[in-house]
């Protein structure tokens, strides 16, 4: 009868391995081993099987611990965790800057207006060097051009020189966003078609994927992940009121789709999708056709192996490049080395420009009047961690009420800017006849800004793109009604009596200036309240003020303003002024006129 042996599975290091092991032997095997010396034969053999086992079990161990993000410290496994959960680490960061570009036109007579035919048009990835140490080279973010101008992309006019008294030439000025990096090109050839085929990229600082065509000049579009089919295209808008929304965004389903992520510092890998058909993104469904059994001499058996590819014979997952070639650019370079100084990024390297009229060509300039910042070498390992887990906390889609809010706040401005934006639940009617909330129904409103930075209302075609863009993240169940705002236009009237010794017009001064900055409506959200106790206190404590005697807020309506007329007496209470529009802002247009205060006497 064999005896049940007694396994220990709780030793892990050498020292109990050897232990467990000497105590086994002498329990199971005393009369065919007994020298346990340290120099005996047996010992020997038995150290090296407890050394086995600590090795076995440090291995194990490690690659335990390898699994999960807190714990992780070999960065190809930190790189695959950070992909799973949302990140896309990047082996270096870009530096931004924003460049002040100029150029000179000539003024006509009679009127002395600037020339706009001489207006120069700058594309996109101008590419302009720096003159400090390293070189950093950068590039434009968006297109320049001088003869469009709105509350978001303004053209500053200046006068450059003059003939006579009258404008001879006109300086204009606009601001683009410029970023560390250098464009660098590659080719991959393909043959046959492989599914989900990767290539590799293998460079120093690369930042990631500019665009990838092939031979036939289709353009191939990276996604998130190979089975998201959809991506923001832009299109020029033709419509009456594309000063709000200059681009229409258009959703587009695309079939020539990629991926990419670093699976090590200076490696990026691709992947392509596996369908090799130009058949529908849909995937099939179950049917004889397409549901063929790989062994066909098998006939009416429920255990038959379906060849899953058969599903594959789609774009589902995008098409597999075949018989092409493509070329790729891509972006490399930022590090902390693209962190340079002001006034540094003057050097045009690579610059398209296109205009009517060339006399002025040659007064483009492009300046930094601030250093360049964010640039940066790879991810450590804590901020891959940290990042990691940041990007799985905002999940890249839109649940809660504030969701929608900030999403709303983050429309690509080549689509138009919306400069206030605020989410309720909708109501409806229920069987009592009472108003009650809709869990599934949203209402977004917002607001716009004019080429002056008031507030108007979202032009229609704003809204529409304002629409498509949530449609990537909002919920599937979710209904979403994009409405106007309400816009409370006020005047601000106050009295303070000023301290002796003081120059009464400055302290007037200075207390006008303290209230523009309060009402600045870049810092004013909707159904936000004006709280009087605060305007008090901040002109009480302009310096050469004694009192305040009186603030007070009235509405302004009609004409240039407004067309919301407001109570505002009966809308104070307890020292509190609140919107009486369900949602509404208030915004001091004209603050130069709006605004007034005077200097009493006691």
């Amino acid at each position: 009868m064999a005896t049940e042996k007694d396994i220990k599975y709780i030793n892990r290091e050498f020292t109990d391995l050897k232990e467990s092991l000497v105590e086994y032997a002498k329990n199971y095997f005393p009369d065919a081993y007994n020298d346990f010396s340290p120099t005996s034969p047996g010992m020997m053999f038995i150290e090296m099987a407890a050394y086995v086992g600590d090795v076995l079990s440090f291995y194990q161990d490690t690659q335990l611990q390898e699994t999960f993000l807190q714990h992780a410290q070999n960065p190809a496994n930190l790189y695959s965790l950070a992909y799973m959960m949302g990140y896309s680490p990047r082996a270096t960061s870009v530096a931004e800057t924003e460049l002040e570009v100029t150029q000179r036109v000539a003024a006509v007579a009679p009127n002395y207006t600037p020339n706009w035919s001489q207006a120069i048009k700058v594309q996109t990835n101008a590419s302009i060097a720096s003159t400090a140490a390293g070189n950093a080279n950068f590039l434009t973010n968006k297109e320049v051009d001088f003869n469009f101008s709105s509350s978001y992309d303004p053209t500053d006019i200046t006068v450059y020189s003059t003939d006579g008294g009258n404008p001879a030439e006109y300086l204009l000025t606009k601001k683009v966003k410029g970023s560390s990096g250098t464009i660098e090109t590659t080719t991959k050839n393909f043959t046959v078609a492989e599914k989900f085929k990767t290539i590799e990229l293998d460079d120093d600082n690369i930042i990631g994927i500019l665009s990838i065509t092939d031979s036939e000049g289709n353009e191939w579009t990276e996604v998130p992940f190979l089975a998201q089919d959809t991506v923001i295209k832009e299109e020029t808008n033709t419509a009456e009121d594309s000063s709000q929304a200059p681009k229409t965004l258009v959703l587009q389903k695309v079939s020539r789709r990629f991926v990419s992520r670093f699976t090590s510092k200076n490696v990026l890998q691709i992947q392509f999708g596996a369908g090799i058909s130009e058949l529908s993104d849909t995937e099939f469904l179950p049917s004889p056709e397409n549901l063929q059994p790989t062994n066909t001499l098998v006939a009416n058996s429920l255990d038959i192996a379906y060849d899953p590819s058969n599903f594959l014979f789609s774009r589902t997952y995008g098409l597999a490049p075949s018989n092409t070639t493509l070329t790729i650019k891509y972006l490399k370079g930022g590090g902390i080395e693209s962190n340079v100084p002001a006034n540094s990024i003057t050097n045009q390297k690579a610059v398209t420009i296109t205009t009517t009229d060339n006399t002025y060509q040659g007064t483009l300039t492009f300046s930094n009047n601030n250093p360049a910042t964010g640039g940066k070498d790879g991810d450590t390992v804590e901020e891959l961690r940290q990042n990691s887990l940041r990007a799985f906390s905002e999940q890249k889609r839109a649940v809660t009420l504030d969701d929608y809010t900030v999403r709303s706040l983050s429309l690509p401005s080549q689509f138009g800017s919306i400069a206030k934006s605020f989410t309720s639940q909708a109501t409806q009617d229920n069987k009592k006849f009472l108003q009650t909330s809709n869990p599934l129904d949203l209402n977004l409103y917002v607001l716009g800004y004019d080429n002056e930075k008031k507030l108007t209302k979202a032009s229609t075609s704003l809204k529409n793109n304002l629409r498509e863009y949530l449609s990537l993240y909002k919920m599937i169940t979710d209904s979403i009604n994009i409405l106007d705002a309400f816009v409370i236009n006020i005047k601000v009237k106050f009295e303070i009596v000023t301290l002796p010794n003081y120059n009464s017009r400055d302290v007037l001064l200075n207390c006008n200036t303290v209230l523009k900055n309060y009402f600045d409506i870049t810092k004013w959200a909707i159904n936000q309240p004006i709280n009087l106790s605060e305007l008090y206190t901040l002109l009480d404590r302009v310096k050469g003020v004694q009192t305040v005697k009186t603030v007070e807020v009235t509405n302004l309506a009609g004409g240039n303003y407004s067309e919301y007329e407001y109570d505002s007496k009966g809308a104070t209470k307890d020292n509190v002024v609140y919107p009486s529009y369900d949602p509404s802002i208030f915004e001091v247009k004209y603050p130069n006129q709006d605004i007034e205060g005077r200097v009493i006497t006691l």
